[in-house]
């Protein structure tokens, strides 16, 4: 299986749960150099949202006209 963790080159958001007894992890890296990771249910929760808010679709709007 290949590594899915996000880098530099492949930029984006991977996050796991191996089993409802582990916390969750979460790493992320961004195109624009922005990375984070998490570990925990709650933190891993908080870097998705953050991540969909100003990384994933953010890069990607339109500019207003």
């Amino acid at each position: 299986m290949t590594d899915l963790a996000p880098t530099p080159d492949h930029p984006g958001l991977h996050a796991k749960k191996s089993s409802s007894d582990e916390p969750a992890t979460a790493s992320a890296v961004c195109h624009c150099g922005a990375s984070a990771t998490a570990t925990g249910d709650a933190q891993v929760v908080s870097l998705v949202a953050g991540w969909e808010t100003n990384h994933a679709s953010a890069h990607n709007r339109a500019a207003p006209r």
